[in-house]
């Protein structure tokens, strides 16, 4: 009797700079179409995670962070709002925020399948990686929950906030892992940068922080009612926000002089010199909203900035490594950097 011969294995194939593998389930999807998918979801994702920022910050300066009083009923027995005099369009707002989160749910969804299906090839890693978008989507609902019946409480609203950008980051590293490469992570500059990159992204969190600490002390509660606020003189949290961001762009400097010194990889210094540009427009917007009273349209561009802000940090460090195997005339140097699987 005969053992039945073990399925060989797919092989990826390449479109463009992006390589899938054949998937049995759907045979007719050829390395074109598949590579299509994967860009729509990967970018799909990230924008997304960017976006429920901004639709948060809509919901906030429209003082609409009350206008469901209840969760997940925007009411109690009542799922979505009803236009009334009295509440205007700000339930509309806060549950169009809610329903971002759903979108978000579709885009972490396709891109766990994506990747595991599609991207198998780039390690356990990668695959690991990808679960973060959705596993930190149902966390930021149920954070969302508690804000709800925390009165926007700013103890509870602050770490709302935060896992975005964090999941802003993480969406921007898979983005950049797409299409990188699929060998095993390597250092693609000199260690010195890498040393003063883990403080960089450290201090910039630090950053985001103090940022939703001034906002906590500020006027815009996202409620026209009685908010709890932070017991903080808002222009001496403004101050301590403001030093971190200092500290913050004489790491950014420390990061551009060894990697232009260094002579390292066009990318690396590509994706430095964007984080100092929106570094710069970010503190001219957050000085012009400080002098001008934080006038509401002013905070959403410094709330643009923010979503931005997590993103470009997470695209330089996923710029100091590489997926792609090191050229030979690199390993001849000795220039070849340790390897892990990611």
């Amino acid at each position: 009797m005969s053992s039945p011969v073990a399925a060989a294995p797919r092989a990826p194939e390449r479109h463009r700079r992006l390589t899938t593998l054949p998937d049995p389930l759907l045979p007719s999807w050829g390395p074109r179409r598949r590579a299509r998918v994967a860009t729509v979801v990967f970018w799909g994702n990230l924008l997304s995670q960017m976006g429920i920022i901004l639709s948060g910050a809509a919901v906030r300066l429209t003082g609409s962070g009350l206008g469901c009083s209840t969760w997940p009923n925007c009411e109690p027995g009542q799922f979505t709002p009803v236009l009334t005099m009295e509440a205007g369009i700000h339930p509309f707002v806060e549950f169009g925020n809610r329903t971002l989160t759903g979108v978000l749910t579709v885009f972490a969804v396709a891109l766990l399948l994506v990747s595991w299906r599609w991207l198998a090839h780039k390690g356990a890693g990668f695959r690991r990686l990808a679960l973060v978008p959705l596993i930190g989507t149902a966390v930021q609902a149920l954070v969302g929950m508690v804000v709800v019946f925390a009165d926007l409480h700013p103890g509870v609203v602050s770490p709302h906030f935060l896992i975005s950008p964090v999941l802003t980051a993480v969406s921007m590293v898979l983005l950049v892992r797409l299409y990188d490469g699929d060998g095993a992570m390597r250092r693609a500059v000199p260690v010195r940068a890498l040393q003063v990159f883990v403080p960089l992204a450290v201090v910039g969190f630090v950053v985001l922080v103090l940022g939703t600490i001034v906002t906590g002390t500020g006027p815009h509660s996202g409620d026209a009612g009685e908010v709890t606020r932070i017991a903080l003189n808002p222009m001496l949290a403004s101050r301590i926000h403001a030093l971190s961001v200092y500290a913050f762009c004489v790491l950014l400097a420390a990061l551009l002089i060894v990697l232009h010194r260094a002579g390292a990889r066009r990318e690396a210094i590509v994706a430095a010199w964007w984080l100092v540009a929106l570094t710069l427009v970010q503190g001219m917007i957050g000085y012009i909203q400080y002098f001008l009273g934080l006038p509401e349209l002013i905070v959403f561009l410094h709330l643009i900035g923010a979503a931005l802000f997590g993103a470009g940090i997470a695209w330089v460090g996923a710029r100091l490594v590489s997926w792609q195997e090191p050229q030979p005339a690199a390993v001849a140097a000795g220039d070849s950097p340790h390897s892990t699987e990611a």
